[in-house]
């Protein structure tokens, strides 16, 4: 058994490895998308690049988002102010399970109530609308059938589910259209009126193109061979992306269009100028394979090395020459003895590693697709290791800053122009550690890297050609999310020996950040370690809404000190606000508080 592990191995590394990856080589043209002439250009292009998916089970790499009188309430109330949903880009709107528009609050849940950081599958549950405003004659006004995540513009809200995508009059509530996906949503976003649906289909090797991502109230949307983009270099495929625009007024597609990948982790960032998706890969397992034996030719003899050498050399599939590697290695391995098979064993497993470690930024990479807003491909970029979540990405000022986790045990920050070159970057810190949280602010960035403690990175991005480390600060624990709650202080939510930790940081002197305040709670999760848009900061009152498994609470950050200022004693997903009332929204309920006298001012079941 320990043979054939070795054997695995030395075809390539370990880990789910896609064979739809992009490779990257220096004497390769300038990258950049280009569009599909044809069905048969594009078969053509399958021919060469299209792969399978092989698993290596062995050496994994470690890879791992009011009023003050509360009595009765005026005849004509007016509201002057209500909370959106915690976004990560101020404008674009991002789907989720509740949603207020200041006089309603719109409530989604599932069965179980179990909210996923994107899309909620489709499953048995159903959204409520309930009258909100004033807090003290909150009603059910409708209820329907069907749960998912939610946009809301104007009197419009959609339903967004796995496969599926409902529009609502929300007087009624009446269907006014309805999107069914033949592949499966990734993410989506509201910008002025239009959504935003990134969706990920399969290749039909015998009809790639057109591809059919949808059906609009029961009609076939097509997005033709010319919309449909690929990679200048050398590339293997097996997913097709596509991104959507649809007027969420009429239903009616504005544009589309979709480039080739990987069914790699994909993640969604747009800005106001741009959309970019992305999806991470693994090199070559051929490539690898070889790379390491021209590395170790004291370890293989030199037939092996020859033989695999000319493999390399044949017009034949990555998967393919996977499969002679193997066959050219069981031959290896059945002529040693047994002795010298054991020695073998044990040597190669140390150089295994040693290459994995010196190699890692070959290994996994990140590839991102970018589109302006009327989707015209813009570039295509790579960079080594893995993305957390969304805020691993950021533009400003015609830059893309990313940070990325290498192998499992250091971190990346690269700045990218608009061509999606890198023009600066920060490797290899945070040293046996992996990244936990990350937010950008204009030309400052933290990062929050843990393994046994928690170093919280303030980088200095005012020059994207050199970005550096400005300050560290290393404490206890580690933050999942990170919040700017003014210039020069920075919430941090996480956990500290499985409890969840709020800490909040002094970033004004950026080479010497510190921890000016705590509090740990005795809760072993919230949602905002599974989700930002479980957090609610409410500025007008300096305090900020942190939900948890046994409660919700209602935290004070005035004058620099975390203070708790109200507990609920009921399992909370949400909280939101309008003018002076903060609603606390539960598994069952939602109850209103008086924001200046934290008195409960109104109930209802949901």
């Amino acid at each position: 058994m320990r043979g054939r592990a070795v054997i695995l191995v030395i075809v390539a590394f370990t880990a789910v490895v896609s064979a739809a990856i992009l490779l990257y080589n220096p004497e390769e043209e300038e990258k950049g998308l280009k569009a599909f002439s044809s069905s048969d250009e594009f078969r053509e292009f399958l021919s060469k690049y299209s792969g399978g998916v092989v698993t290596y089970p062995f050496y994994t790499l470690a890879v791992e988002k009011a009023i003050a009188d509360v009595g009765a309430p005026s005849p004509t109330p007016s509201v002057e102010r209500y909370s959106q949903t915690n976004v990560q880009v101020v404008g674009i709107d991002e789907p989720d399970i509740v949603k207020t528009d200041g006089k309603h609050i719109f409530v989604s849940k599932t069965s179980y109530y179990h909210i996923q950081p994107r899309i909620i599958p489709p499953v048995k549950g159903e959204t409520a609308a309930i009258t909100a405003f004033p807090p003290q004659n909150m009603s059910v006004e409708w209820k329907i059938d069907i749960a998912g995540n939610m946009l809301l513009y104007k009197d419009i809200l959609l339903l967004l589910t796995h496969n599926e995508l409902r529009a609502y009059n929300i007087a009624e509530p009446k269907e006014i259209w309805k999107v069914e996906l033949n592949g499966s949503l990734i993410d989506a976003r509201l910008y002025n009126g239009k959504v935003y649906i990134v969706t990920q289909n399969a290749i039909n090797p015998v009809e790639p193109c057109p591809i059919r991502p949808m059906s609009i109230n029961g009609k076939v949307y097509e997005i033709g061979c010319r919309r449909i983009y690929h990679p200048t270099m050398p590339v293997s495929v097996d997913t097709t992306y596509s991104v959507v625009t649809i007027d969420l007024e009429s239903g009616e597609v504005e544009n589309s269009a979709s480039f080739v990948g990987s069914a790699g982790y994909t993640v969604v960032y747009m800005s106001k100028n741009g959309i970019y998706v992305t999806y991470n890969a693994y090199t070559d397992p051929a490539k690898l394979a070889y790379d390491f034996v021209k590395e170790n030719t004291d370890l293989v003899p030199n037939w092996v090395v020859e033989r695999i050498e000319k493999l390399m050399n044949y017009d034949i599939s990555s998967r393919a020459k996977s499969v002679e590697i193997s066959v050219i290695m069981e031959q290896l391995m059945a002529s040693l003895g047994k002795d010298e098979r054991l020695k073998f064993e044990n040597e190669y497993w140390n150089r295994w590693t040693d290459f994995q470690k010196k190699h890692a930024r070959e290994i996994e990479k990140t590839y991102i697709a970018k589109f302006s807003l009327s989707l015209e491909p813009e570039g295509v970029g790579e960079v080594p290791g893995r993305l957390l979540n969304q805020f691993s990405l950021d533009e400003f000022k015609g830059y893309l800053r990313i940070a990325t986790t290498v192998g499992g045990d250091e971190n990346d920050l690269y700045v990218l122009d608009g061509d999606l070159k890198v023009v600066g970057s920060i490797k290899g810190f945070g040293l046996e550690e992996r990244i936990y949280a990350v937010r950008f602010v204009g030309e400052k960035g933290y990062i929050v890297t843990f393994r046994q403690t928690d170093p919280f990175f303030v980088l200095d991005l005012s020059d994207p050609e050199r970005p550096k480390i400005a300050g560290e600060l290393k404490i206890p624990g580690f933050s999942s999310y990170l919040h700017p709650i003014s210039e020069n202080l920075v919430l941090g939510i996480g956990k500290e020996d499985e409890y969840v930790k709020v800490s909040l940081f002094d970033v004004s002197n950026p080479e010497n950040p510190m921890e000016i305040d705590r509090y740990t709670l005795r809760e072993f999760w919230s949602d905002i370690l599974n989700t930002h848009h479980a957090f609610l900061l409410d500025k007008e009152h300096e305090i900020f809404f942190l939900p948890a498994v046994n409660g919700g609470y209602v935290f004070s950050y005035s004058g620099g000190e975390i203070k708790l200022v109200k507990a609920v004693n009921i399992n909370t997903k949400r909280a939101i606000y309008i003018n002076d009332y903060l609603y606390i929204i539960g598994m069952d309920r939602i109850t209103a508080y008086d924001e200046n006298t934290w008195e409960q001012v109104g109930e209802i079941e949901i």
